[in-house]
């Protein structure tokens, strides 16, 4: 099992006014930027931004962390078989397929597997 990248989430009413500052910050532009549901969503350096009117921002606020994996699966088995909690199970999304789990020790975290085109734009490159 591998872990590809880990996002530490940020909150933000307004992503345009976000991502100047994190893009001094980091040095570099967004690698990803989406609308998802009612929220947008940008990746930039090790940020995964989440921006929105903070009642739509709620819906998301219970997962601590974004981690990509290699392999969505095989971590959805192992999180299992530890004692956790699928709180939504494996969904297809814009840039592959994603769960939230539970982790016994009561962690809640996103983990989502890329499509193969953004493993190999933002991960091999």
């Amino acid at each position: 099992m591998s872990i590809l990248r880990t996002y530490a989430r940020l909150w933000t009413d307004d992503l345009d006014r976000a991502l100047p500052l994190l893009h001094k910050l980091t040095g570099t532009a967004p690698d990803l930027r989406l609308a998802f549901g009612t929220v947008e969503l940008a990746a930039i350096g090790d940020f995964l931004v989440i921006a929105g009117p903070a009642a739509e921002r709620a819906k998301y606020a219970h997962a601590s962390a974004t981690v990509v994996v290699e392999d969505l699966d095989e971590v959805a088995a192992t999180l299992t078989s530890d004692g956790a909690d699928l709180t939504t199970p494996v969904t297809k999304g814009p840039t592959g397929r994603f769960l939230y789990a539970r982790h016994a020790d009561g962690a809640e975290i996103e983990y989502v597997e890329w499509t193969p085109e953004l493993v190999r734009r933002l991960v091999r490159r």
